[in-house]
């Protein structure tokens, strides 16, 4: 009875587990066979290209990221060189890559913000209630004495993706081990504070102050400004003042005594490092 029961039972099932075997079998080689027709072929240049970027994102090359860039420059070699994180190692290996040649491109830049002076180092003519944004702040006159120095609010911060930048006591401030060089802070700066500077050496050297006013006006509202005194043009024709303010020869820029001698000499202390290893 139990015999005649299963031989029942398989005489009633075989067929339709047959049926789903050859839909299996069916299904797998729909499959296999869009797959290899549908399959997107990997340009290896473009790859290569790829590989060779620091694959952040950052779009300073004016493309959505390195994907999209490193397309582009496959197709146009003149963007070489559009990769501001990459520095010019980074297009001489894309240009070894495409059999080309470029020149080295110089030193990579990094930013760099003119302006040393913390809260306690300003004069404010009264107290800015407004949005607490710099590019709003900018837009009323004399919300600080000073004209040209940092407004504390942290738009370059906001613009940064990697976390570079803070704002210590009113002043935005670098963390230069986590900068790419990507340029968005300085595009952020609604007064132009920040500068992206050939960085010859992995420290530089800097005027950090952006004032064109004379050296009274500036003791008047700054502690720390460059007063135009020219004490560091007198150690070194590297740095050069006009308008009031000193300013620095970087390709010229040699860690040396003689830079160290205008450093020291240096009234109001507004000669400081920038860079990694910040002294």
């Amino acid at each position: 009875m139990i015999l005649a029961d299963i031989i029942t039972l398989w005489n009633n099932s075989w067929p339709a587990g047959l049926t789903m075997l050859v839909l299996g079998i069916g299904f797998s080689i729909v499959l296999l066979i869009a797959d290899k027709k549908l399959q997107v072929e990997i340009d290896p240049t473009v790859d290569r290209i790829y590989q060779t970027l620091p694959r952040i994102d950052c779009g300073t090359c004016g493309f959505a990221g390195c994907s999209s860039y490193a397309k582009a420059v496959a197709a146009d070699p003149l963007l070489i060189g559009r990769c501001a994180p990459g520095g010019s190692n980074c297009s001489q290996m894309i240009a070894q890559i495409l059999n080309l040649q470029v020149s080295g491109g110089g030193a990579p830049k990094r930013p760099v913000v003119f302006c040393r002076a913390h809260k306690d180092d300003r004069t404010y003519n009264g107290v800015y209630a407004g949005i607490q944004t710099c590019t709003a702040a900018n837009a009323i006159a004399n919300v600080q004495a000073c004209k040209f120095g940092c407004l504390g609010f942290g738009d370059c911060k906001a613009s940064c993706k990697f976390s570079s930048i803070e704002i210590i006591d009113g002043l935005a401030t670098i963390d230069y081990s986590k900068c790419t060089g990507c340029g968005a802070c300085a595009k952020a700066c609604p007064r132009g504070l920040i500068e992206m500077v050939p960085f010859n050496h992995d420290v530089m050297m800097t005027v950090a102050c952006k004032s064109q006013e004379t050296g009274k006006d500036t003791r008047a509202f700054c502690k720390v400004g460059c007063i135009g005194c020219k004490l560091c043009a007198k150690q070194t024709d590297a740095f050069k003042v006009d308008n009031n303010l000193a300013r620095l020869d970087y390709d010229r820029y040699q860690p040396n005594e003689q830079f160290e001698t205008a450093m020291k000499k240096c009234p109001t202390g507004v000669i400081v490092y920038r860079g990694k290893e910040q002294k």
